[in-house]
Parts: structure tokens; C-alpha cells; sequence
């Protein structure tokens, strides 16, 4: 069972906010970014990594729900074991 494109596409979102954060140091070393703005863009990389891993963590878990046959009670618009917000 595949997550639905949207849990993809946040996670690798999350990573690439992720991967950024870590490409701070060498751009402090070659004097592209600032001290003081190297620390203010660590802690909104790091804010926005949490939340849209968040946001993927909570999308996966509505897709595992709508499979998993409650798609009675789901309420978010699943007709059987397909989940209309899967595309």
C-alpha cells in the first residue's frame, strides 16, 4: 500500500527543508549567509521541517484509516477502499 501523493510530496518537502538546514554551515564559510542569518533561517527551516513532517505523518495516517475498511466512518470521502483525496 503506497502513502497518497500529497504525504509524498509534504515528506520530501520536509526533507528538502531538512537538507538545507544542513547546507548552513558551509554557506556561513563561504560568507553567503551571515551569523545572525544563518541562525534565524536554522530555526525557520527547522519549524517548517517539523510541520510538514507533521502534515505527512497526518496525511499518511487519514490514508491507513480510509484502507483499513473504516471508510463508513472516515468522513473524508472514501467510496470503499479507494480514497477520493489519494490523487
Amino acid at each position: 500500500m503506497s502513502a497518497p501523493v500529497a504525504g509524498r510530496i509534504t515528506g520530501a518537502l520536509a526533507g528538502l527543508a531538512c537538507a538545507a538546514c544542513c547546507a548552513l554551515p558551509p554557506l556561513i564559510a563561504a560568507g553567503v549567509v551571515t551569523t545572525t542569518g544563518a541562525a534565524l533561517l536554522r530555526q525557520t527551516l527547522i519549524a517548517v521541517a517539523a510541520g510538514l513532517a507533521v502534515v505527512a505523518l497526518g496525511l499518511w495516517w487519514l490514508h491507513r484509516r480510509c484502507s483499513a475498511g473504516a471508510a463508513a466512518t472516515c468522513g473524508c470521502g472514501c467510496q470503499g477502499t479507494v480514497c477520493s483525496h489519494e490523487a
